[in-house]
């Protein structure tokens, strides 16, 4: 039987509860400090749960080297012909910003955690006492700093990207041995912008099945079609890159959500969270009052007593006080034991 839910704060994500949303602001920061606070702002406003940083150095990330492999060489990505080292120096939130950015959320109702990258990242958080953290889907095999990680006993998310099957369930393995099963894995395709067709969340099912755990998706297509569909086949959180505008440039700036997308995505997540309900058939409740619009058999003409029923007054009509349609062919040829008036509904005490 997979986790039903696990709690940030007392904010429960699960089925039972509405998809939890996180505006993921990376580096759309743009170096500045009131901007970050401006995107926390407007985050809230927007109806995000949480705002998400990431926190590393350039050289926690990599190492300041030209040599191959340090530079981005894929003329399709946004960061062609970026050295490595210079874009995480770029993109990096700098270490003293957290604790405003943080107390700034608190004010606001938001959570707000982190991605670490390596093991000082998470021992500098814990210092701050963040009440989650995610694991990026690059991250996901590197299974001494998920350890670490779990071993702080705080829910965590982790998105898997290109991870196989094997590496999703090491990565799991490595958290419930350390002791800790609150998790929640993302769906996550690992490119920037994403394409829904590339997007798969048809996997989210299988991946809840497969894994025993609840499952989410990190957005990386445009707009809000794909998370609302994810929400639909059981994705209780959705994480979006998220800025003020995509207009004021930033390395995520091309594939991050603005405030009006991000009200949009929580009306809409919610709508489709609240559409699921359950199994049923036959009609709900709040649908009684309709079913007088079924079609049902009645007397379409006058008739006397000991007159049989016949095509032309005998009608399947609305409403649906009458007997049901499928007696139709039975009543035919039956004689009625009374005169009756045209627009009588159709009972078996009429028949003589």
């Amino acid at each position: 039987m997979s986790q039903q839910s696990i709690a940030i704060d007392g904010r429960t994500i699960g089925p039972d509860a509405r998809p939890y949303l996180i505006a993921e602001m990376s580096g759309n920061h743009n170096h500045s400090l009131d901007r970050a606070l401006e995107i926390v702002t407007a985050a809230a406003e927007s109806g995000a749960d949480a705002v998400k940083l990431q926190t590393y150095t350039a050289d926690t990330m990599t190492l300041d080297c030209d040599g191959p492999g340090f530079v981005i060489e894929d003329e399709k990505s946004l960061w062609h012909g970026r050295q490595l080292h210079e874009l995480y120096v770029e993109a990096h939130t700098p270490w003293d910003w957290h604790a405003p950015i943080i107390e700034h959320c608190k004010k606001l109702g938001m959570h707000c955690f982190s991605t670490p990258f390596d093991a000082t990242a998470v021992d500098f958080l814990e210092e701050l006492d963040v009440p989650a953290y995610k694991i990026a889907s690059f991250e996901v095999i590197d299974l001494p700093l998920i350890r670490k990680v779990a071993e702080t006993g705080k829910p965590m998310i982790l998105s898997t990207g290109m991870a196989s099957v094997v590496e999703i369930g090491e990565a799991l393995r490595t958290c419930r041995e350390a002791g800790n099963d609150q998790l929640v894995v993302l769906k996550c395709t690992s490119t920037y912008p994403a394409t829904p067709e590339n997007t798969n969340i048809i996997t989210i099912p299988n991946m809840r099945e497969t894994f025993d755990c609840l499952i989410g998706l990190s957005d990386h297509t445009m707009g809000t079609g794909v998370s609302v569909a994810a929400t639909a086949l059981g994705a209780v959180l959705i994480e979006k890159h998220f800025t003020l505008a995509r207009a004021d440039g930033g390395v995520d700036s091309a594939f991050s959500m603005e405030p009006h997308e991000m009200r949009a995505l929580r009306e809409e997540t919610e709508r489709a969270w609240q559409s699921l309900g359950q199994v049923t058939y036959g009609g709900t409740r709040a649908e009684d009052n309709s079913r007088q619009f079924r079609r049902s058999l009645y007397v379409a003409e006058d008739m006397e007593e000991g007159e049989p029923f016949d095509e032309k007054n005998l009608r399947s009509v609305r409403p649906g006080f009458g007997l049901e349609p499928k007696h139709y062919d039975v009543l035919l040829g039956k004689r009625v034991n009374r005169k009756l008036t045209k627009g009588t509904p159709v009972s078996w005490d009429l028949i003589a």
